[in-house]
């Protein structure tokens, strides 16, 4: 029995971007924030651009260039949603790095951000990370408000 629980992988997801980290209830959108799309949490992002949580593949890059998926190599996929209503920008204020099946390492820049252009003609800049497969999970979230890139753990999640 514990070498079940033990043996078990964590998946450690960290901050892709800096700023504030909210509940996704304060995401001003049901999708996020009735949770339709999987758990999670959001970032208000203060600066800076959106970087890997974790290792793993991209498996989805938006044609609007505003969100991207990823899957760890344990399955668990995350889905980051910049801003809110940024699908109306067509891509403008956003610069892809990667395509899909690029592997990807934690802490790699992945989306670069024109935060002013996207503040002056999106709904919210506000983020949400999700986790798309969180049917499958168990999440423990560390509590943290504040996120830097590649230091602030946000999440744990293990498979089922």
């Amino acid at each position: 029995m514990l070498s079940k629980l033990f043996g078990k992988r964590k998946l450690h997801i960290y901050a892709p971007m800096h700023g504030e980290i909210v509940s996704l209830d304060q995401v001003p959108d049901p999708v996020f924030s009735e949770k339709m799309l999987g758990e999670g949490l959001a970032i208000v992002p203060i600066d800076g651009h959106v970087y890997a949580p974790i290792d793993g593949t991209v498996i989805f890059v938006a044609e609007t260039k505003h969100a991207i998926g990823i899957r760890a190599k344990d399955g668990t996929e995350l889905l980051i949603h910049i801003g809110l209503e940024t699908v109306s920008l067509n891509g403008q204020g956003f610069t892809v790095l990667v395509k899909e099946e690029d592997r990807i390492s934690m802490g790699q820049i992945l989306i670069m951000v024109d935060w002013h252009f996207v503040r002056e003609n999106a709904k919210s800049i506000i983020t949400p990370i999700l986790i798309t497969n969180s049917k499958e999970r168990q999440i423990q979230y560390q509590g943290s408000k504040e996120g830097i890139v590649g230091e602030t753990l946000l999440m744990i999640v293990i498979a089922k």
